[in-house]
């Protein structure tokens, strides 16, 4: 059994002890049961509540790790012991979870003013499905002579003789190697040749050889990564930037570090922005260390999840490469903590329990007195502060690896080399991309819109379609023939006339996505090969891996795609990148807007001439005075990051003050900001203490809730959570109001 029951005895009055169990539920913290024997923290058990019965784990008493402001209030009065509840089970195959991530679940709630057991919750996916299912079960040969009655027949034989080679064996096992069917496995058991026994966790036959095949580096990234072996070796906390151009082989190089890492006999994980970046990366670390890492992300099945869970837990799994999530798996031995393109947004958990990976993958290795390497060609500004005070050490690599070069940037003045109406690729780059044919050479389409178009108006009233629970244009997606909202996920069939005034066949689209790009490159370049490339055409890494396989064997001449062909990729026959709309992204009110701009262009610009033939990016743009234009026609990340960081530093705005929004929210709007207003009247304030707001948020509808949103800002120094906590406590509940809190957003939205 994969759990163990209490026995109803041990449920007498007086009997038995008080644990803390966490459960998965959003309380201040834990909750307090009976059993019948002292379980240490960390156990997983199952106990009741309300009339549910849920997997918990058993506690700390007291988060003194946490430093004095992230303390949550002490817990309120003490149940009687004989009033408690006692637990109806331990999961006792399941291994526990070990303390440092305990510590890791505090500190992530204690930061985010989450509830503790939401942030459990995360970790506790996969275990809490093993607790559920029986352990794996095998068969072995009694001991003792054959029944004389029994008739061996060749089957039979064959079972008998692949249980010589290998005891226990499950069902399925036996089969395969024998050949015989389930039937006659479970004949012989009812003979009583075969006897069922618990089968213990299969060990890992291979493991990552971390002198597999060492690469052949380059003085500059032979130097970069004997800094990050040392980093390893110190068995100490630190954090290094390893800053590269893009093309200039920073993945080989932080390979070095995880090698160093193998050999001591620790853990390694290693965090990506998006799970269809996996694909190409463990291919790369297959060449390197002989075998594939274990994956980590929402899309991987139940019993994978389990087994993977388990491995990592008991010290079997080396190396781990994932999405964020992967922060709360339960490793053993953790020594090295990679964060592979660090400034990306999509690090950022958003909804539900929010965190950023990137900050919190630091706090997780800190905690494990782990290394961590954040690697980016365009680093964040959060990290390049943190370098400039000294607190992250820096590696930077120069020059793109082997014979490639930088790509030559240009830009399209869009003003007076602008397409036909009604088009949206300029002549400049549609005869660029076909030099780029005929040469046998790749390009690529960049766009980061999803769908055919983002928006639908009527041309006879003017109306504009927009969801119906969201303050959001309906995005038009052509081959699915639906228009879709891609905030809520609300979608509907296309319609041919306007839903406001009756007109027939009256909508049309405006501006494009790269569905409409698709289309209108289709129609110049008839004979070239297209593949078209975003979230919502490649849904798994799967689909993803055929793409880079048909790009790599040179069967698609085109790249359409979004932001996920920005990250990473390496091809070395594309030598044409073309922006479609490179001003997209910079308006709005948002604090990151240039900088996030910045680091997109750059990143897909890198895409060009990764090989031996030189590359070039064309820029199509109506804002060529931008100061992210300029910087991108120099090449000077620095400077552009430089010149930003002078406009917040006065201002005290992020990182060189901190920040928190203070979202609230109801399914009317005067309820919504009548609580807002509230708020705002008991807001925070002293020296360094600023509360801007309450105004509607950009998105003011979601979901159909209305948003007023407040944000916090103060001097670096000054902590947040005491403050947030002291101001959150005392505001009144609203029925169905509710209050979000985003300590460091990322968006604004």
């Amino acid at each position: 059994m994969a759990e163990n029951s209490l026995p109803p005895h041990s449920r007498r009055m007086g009997a038995g002890h008080r644990l803390s169990v966490l459960v998965p539920r959003p309380f201040d913290g834990p909750l307090d049961y009976r059993s019948d024997r002292p379980l240490a923290p960390g156990t997983l058990v199952r106990v009741p509540l309300g009339r549910q019965e849920l997997t918990g784990c058993v506690w700390d008493s007291q988060p003194s790790h946490l430093p004095a402001d992230f303390r949550p209030p002490s817990k309120g009065r003490v149940i009687a012991f004989e009033k408690l509840r006692f637990i109806t089970g331990v999961l006792e195959h399941v291994p526990p979870l070990p303390e440092d991530l305990r510590r890791f679940i505090d500190w992530v709630a204690a930061y985010g003013l989450s509830a503790p057991g939401m942030v459990l919750a995360i970790a506790l996916r996969a275990p809490a499905q093993a607790g559920n299912m029986k352990p794996a079960m095998g068969w072995v040969r009694k001991a003792g002579p054959l029944p004389e009655s029994l008739r061996l027949t060749p089957a039979r034989k064959a079972v008998l003789a692949a249980l010589e080679s290998r005891s226990p064996s499950s069902t399925a096992m036996l089969s395969e190697e024998s050949g015989a069917s389930a039937a006659v496995i479970r004949g012989l058991a009812n003979a009583g040749v075969l006897e069922e026994c618990l089968m213990e966790a299969p060990t890992l036959t291979e493991r990552a050889d971390p002198d597999h095949a060492p690469p052949t580096l380059s003085d500059e990234q032979a130097e970069a990564a004997e800094a990050l072996v040392a980093g390893v070796e110190e068995r100490a906390f630190n954090v290094t930037l390893l800053e590269g151009v893009t093309g200039s082989g920073k993945t080989e190089v932080y390979f070095e570090a995880v090698a160093a890492c193998l050999r001591q006999g620790r853990q390694v994980l290693v965090l990506l922005p998006e799970i269809v970046l996996t694909a190409q990366w463990t291919d790369r670390f297959e060449r390197r260390f002989g075998i594939r890492p274990a994956i980590w992300h929402s899309e991987l099945g139940q019993k994978t999840r389990r087994e993977t869970w388990c491995a990592i837990a008991e010290g079997r799994q080396q190396v781990v490469v994932g999405a964020r999530s992967a922060l709360f798996l339960p490793f053993a031995h953790l020594g090295l903590v990679v964060v592979d393109e660090e400034h990306e947004n999509t690090y950022k958990q958003e909804e539900g329990v929010l965190y950023h990976g990137r900050d919190m993958a630091i706090v997780r290795a800190r905690l494990v007195q782990g290394a961590v390497i954040l690697a980016s060609a365009t680093p964040s500004m959060e990290t390049l502060v943190n370098v400039q005070k000294g607190r992250f050490r820096h590696e930077v690599l120069e020059a793109r690896h082997g014979a490639a070069q930088m790509p030559e940037i240009s830009l399209i003045d869009m003003k007076e080399n602008g397409p036909e109406r009604g088009q949206f690729l300029s002549p400049l780059l549609c005869e660029s991309i076909e030099e780029r044919m005929k040469a046998g050479e790749q390009s690529m389409l960049f766009l980061n819109r999803r769908g055919y178009a983002p928006m639908t108006i009527c041309r006879a009233c003017g109306h504009r379609l927009q969801c119906p629970h969201c303050s959001a244009w309906m995005v038009e997606h052509r081959r699915r023939r639906i228009l879709a909202c891609h905030h809520c996920e609300y979608t509907q069939p296309l319609i041919s006339s306007c839903s406001a005034c009756g007109a027939q066949d009256s909508l049309v689209p405006i501006g494009p996505g790269v569905e409409r790009i698709h289309e209108e490159a289709q129609a110049r370049f008839p004979d070239a090969r297209l593949l078209s490339m975003a979230s919502d055409t490649l849904t798994s890494p799967t689909a993803m891996e055929e793409a880079v396989r048909k790009i790599s064997n040179k069967e698609v001449d085109l790249i359409i795609g979004t932001q996920v062909v920005a990250k990473g990729w390496h091809f070395p026959d594309l030598t044409l990148v073309g922006v479609v709309d490179a001003d997209l992204g910079l308006g709005g009110g948002d604090l990151r807007a240039a900088e996030r701009t910045m680091q997109l262009l750059h990143q897909v610009a890198g895409r060009a001439g990764r090989g031996t033939k030189p590359g070039q990016v064309m820029l199509q743009s109506y804002a060529g005075d931008h100061p992210v234009m300029k910087a991108l026609l120099a090449n000077d990340f620095i400077s552009f990051m430089e010149q930003e960081a002078a406009q917040r530093r006065p201002g005290f705005w992020p990182p060189y003050g901190r920040l928190a929004a203070v979202i609230v929210s109801a399914p009317k709007e005067r309820q919504a900001e009548e609580l807002a207003r509230l708020l705002a009247m008991h807001a925070p304030r002293g020296e360094g203490i600023q509360v801007l707001g309450p105004a509607p948020a950009p998105l003011a509808l979601l979901r159909d809730r209305y948003r007023f949103r407040l944000l916090l800002r103060t001097r670096r120094d000054i902590a947040l959570q005491p403050l947030l906590r002291r101001w959150l406590d005392g505001a009144p509940r609203k029925n169905d109001a509710r209050i979000d809190v985003d300590v460091d957003p990322v968006s604004f939205m």
